[in-house]
């Protein structure tokens, strides 16, 4: 399947809610793997502390906010994984595919044009720091919902320009506070924090919200891949 390209009058917030007719709890259940992931390993069964955390996870209900006078400029800790990728933000394209009725390939100017939100959180770090951050992006739902994920979809698979690799349940992928964030502290996102796009959240650890963000699949099992410092034995919901 071919995939799709918008223009940006295409996108905005009448014609996105014309177009998915998103209902918070219509894609809570899940869709199937991508082949990429498939020719490479078998399906594995869900990891056990999503068995427990999925049960006390509450998918729609928001985090408290911070106000503006919280927000800590300098507390956000540069952690790479390869080193900062270089990006041609010209050429840029955010693709999202698996089982998805309608495969995407964005540019940043059609994300852009979808509507901001934004949002004060703390960024929590597994190695114990954290810092209170103001984000500002797009909905990863919204999102999602443009590309029509097939009515079995439970996982999202995110890949990234320097190699990083994560999986997400599609129910936190849906909270309304999960964002694909270009903005940081209400100033376009630095490139070492993530840019063009990054994943931010106030219900995951720091480690699950992967920068340069690339690519987005969607798919109904997790493989033995199921993200970089997982596979070295790091939490897999890593819940806050």
């Amino acid at each position: 399947m071919d995939l799709i390209r918008f223009n940006r009058p295409q996108l905005t917030r009448r014609g996105f809610l014309k177009i998915s007719g998103i209902s918070s709890m219509s894609f809570l259940l899940g869709g199937c793997g991508t082949p990429t992931f498939e020719d490479l390993v078998g399906t594995l069964s869900e990891p056990i502390n999503q068995k427990v955390e999925k049960l006390i996870f509450q998918p729609q209900k928001p985090v408290p906010e911070f106000a503006p006078s919280a927000i800590q400029p300098e507390a956000l800790i540069v952690n790479s994984f390869r080193g900062t990728p270089i990006i041609d933000i010209e050429k840029y394209q955010l693709i999202i595919d698996g089982e998805v009725e309608q495969p995407l390939s964005l540019s940043m100017a059609e994300i852009q044009n979808l509507p901001l939100t934004s949002m004060i959180i703390r960024h929590v770090c597994v190695e114990g720091w954290a810092a209170i951050v103001q984000w500002g992006g797009i909905r990863l739902r919204e999102i999602i919902a443009l590309a029509r994920p097939k009515s079995n979809v439970r996982y999202a698979y995110f890949k990234s320009a320097d190699g990083y690799y994560e999986s997400w349940d599609i129910a936190s992928v849906l909270h309304p506070q999960t964002l694909l964030a270009y903005e940081k502290n209400g100033q376009p996102l630095p490139v070492e924090n993530g840019a063009p796009l990054r994943l931010a959240s106030p219900i995951k650890l720091g480690y699950k919200q992967s920068k340069w963000v690339t690519q987005i699949t969607l798919t109904s099992h997790l493989t033995n891949f199921q993200g970089y410092w997982e596979d070295l034995g790091y939490e897999w919901f890593a819940g806050i």
